[in-house]
């Protein structure tokens, strides 16, 4: 899901708070002072591993499998995850079962729960805010899914927000219900928002903080009880959340946490039948889960992202800045990142293109503003860059190399931020038109440009493509506006000159539209649709008519 370079988080409020971090050190004992953490972020290393457990019912345990994570910088074993195998889910399997389907809090079931976790939202927001806290969880980021002090600070930022914005009465008022007066006296309906009781959470690698524990904390907030999983890369930052909000007051017992490879989850839902299970990452996994599962799922999966400038040129340095941000910030390992990018022929003849290779080119990994890529090789990306440079009239723009002088480990990727213009006419070739748009969740993306009379052949770009999650439409024209956003779909549209397809703070709606299994996340609204379902309770209480008289058989 998602960032910019100030990730969800204004200019001026990084401004505001980096004297406090600058000036900060993250001495050995600063962890110690945590009272939470079981690790010490810049400490873990190959000679000093961290430990990852599970929880299940309410007790941290390991397992007799443990999976060792290579560090994604220099390859050394530096993380062991105690994973679960096919012999050890009925723990799992049991705590789910042990949830009914009312779950453990609604409307008519224990209502102080949602004064609870409003309590629990107020104390884990004020922890968050702590320099040290916010500066662990920074820094215990960048050592998993290494990204920019900005980038995984903004994550941290953004879930501190999120909690803040569900403390004190907050979450009943996620619960409220309304009535409708009935036919005849004694008679309403109420619509109140209920719980599925029993529910898996399966979250990626690319936000270890922010994607589990927005989804996490809105599932608890609506009476359910989660089995949490994240992936293994990552999961020593979902895990120190956890028992952070233990300390918050957090019920042990609410959220199971379960660390393990994808066959043996799947095994864990097919048999624990959740009755809804979120899911975010690959549109491969996320299809079959749907089917496995027999639709009682909801999805945030791929994103091949795109951005139209338009017929008018404003503002050409910013317009560059945003584009080099959306495609290369966290090395493109966004749902959201800038896939392709349609250029107005007014915007061709600018400087925009070399001033987005002059922006690329200053990244670099001593400040991770480039890095590892974790799910796609640098063989596979350089493939792929090479099968696009064989379409007819393409050319490399910039990129398109092995980064130079690093110790990233093979199974990971490392690329310099690569752009390739693709002429329209090819890409709207049937022949070309997967091959263009094929998610490459790196720092890579496609280039193209188009007429005035050539908005509909865009159009027709953006409706035959398959995932519809963001989009910007870079424009101060309201009728160009107005043609783009009027036909088109994705869920989460930025519209206007400061349009960018990454960055989605806490404050509104971030998932996919057109599908009705697209998830959200973030918001109120999101938390309903995802983790509550409607239920209609019909009082009928009389009187009964003084002269009724049993009617004829009907």
């Amino acid at each position: 899901m998602f960032m910019f370079l100030v990730s969800r988080v204004t200019k001026d409020s990084i401004s505001r708070n980096r004297n406090a971090f600058a000036s900060f050190a993250f001495s050995s004992r600063c962890a110690h002072s945590l009272s939470f953490a079981t690790v010490e972020a810049e400490e873990i290393s190959g000679s000093r591993p961290a430990e990852v457990l599970n929880l299940v019912q309410g007790k941290w345990v390991g397992s007799s499998n443990w999976n060792t994570i290579a560090d994604p910088l220099n390859g050394d074993s530096f993380i062991k995850v105690a994973e679960v195998d096919e012999t050890g889910i009925q723990p799992f399997i049991k705590s789910l079962s042990s949830c009914p389907k009312h779950g453990v809090h609604n409307p008519f079931k224990a209502p102080e729960r949602y004064l609870m976790y409003g309590d629990i939202s107020t104390k884990a927001a004020h922890m968050l805010s702590l320099p040290k806290v916010s500066d662990f969880f920074t820094k215990l980021i960048q050592r998993v899914s290494p990204k920019s002090y900005q980038q995984a600070f903004g994550e941290v930022y953004v879930t501190q927000k999120f909690l803040e914005n569900f403390c004190g009465d907050q979450v009943r008022f996620l619960a409220r219900s309304f009535g409708v007066p009935g036919n005849h006296l004694g008679q309403q309906s109420h619509g109140f928002r209920w719980p599925y009781g029993p529910v898996a959470i399966i979250t990626p690698f690319n936000f270890p903080l922010e994607i589990p524990v927005l989804q996490l904390m809105g599932a608890l907030y609506m009476g359910n009880k989660p089995v949490l999983k994240v992936d293994s890369k990552v999961s020593i930052v979902m895990e120190q959340m956890l028992r952070l909000l233990h300390t918050c007051g957090l019920p042990a017992e609410d959220v199971d946490f379960i660390n393990s490879d994808g066959k043996t989850m799947n095994r864990l839902l097919l048999e624990a039948n959740p009755r809804m299970t979120l899911f975010t990452g690959s549109s491969r996994v996320a299809d079959k889960l749907a089917v496995d599962l027999k639709g009682r799922v909801k999805l945030e999966d791929a994103g091949f992202d795109w951005k139209i400038l338009g017929p008018d040129v404003h503002q050409e340095d910013y317009i560059a800045w945003v584009c080099d941000q959306d495609a290369y910030a966290c090395s493109g390992q966004k749902c959201s990142a800038q896939s392709l990018l349609f250029m107005h022929e007014n915007w061709s003849k600018t400087s925009l293109l070399s001033k987005l290779k002059d922006l690329a080119e200053r990244r670099k990994l001593e400040d991770l503003t480039i890095g590892p890529v974790l799910t796609c090789t640098t063989g596979m990306m350089l493939e792929h860059k090479n099968k696009l440079l064989e379409i007819p009239g393409s050319k490399l723009l910039f990129g398109g190399s092995p980064l130079e002088n690093h110790s990233i480990p093979p199974i990971y990727g490392a690329i310099k931020p690569t752009a390739v213009y693709v002429p329209l006419e090819e890409i709207m070739k049937d022949k070309n038109f997967d091959l263009v748009t094929k998610e490459i969740f790196g720092p890579f993306q496609v280039i193209t440009d188009y007429k005035n009379s050539q908005l509909s052949v865009v159009l027709d770009a953006v409706e035959r493509m398959h995932n519809h999650l963001t989009a910007a439409v870079v424009s101060n024209d309201p009728l160009f506006l107005q043609e783009v956003v009027g036909n088109s779909v994705n869920g989460t549209t930025y519209a206007g000159l400061r349009a960018r397809t990454t960055g989605a703070p806490q404050n509104h709606w971030f998932g996919p539209a057109g599908d009705a299994r697209g998830a959200g996340i973030g918001t109120p609204e999101a938390i309903k649709l995802v983790w509550s379902c409607h239920r209609e309770v019909i009082y009928d209480f009389g009187p009964v008519p003084k002269d009724w008289k049993t009617p004829q058989s009907t």
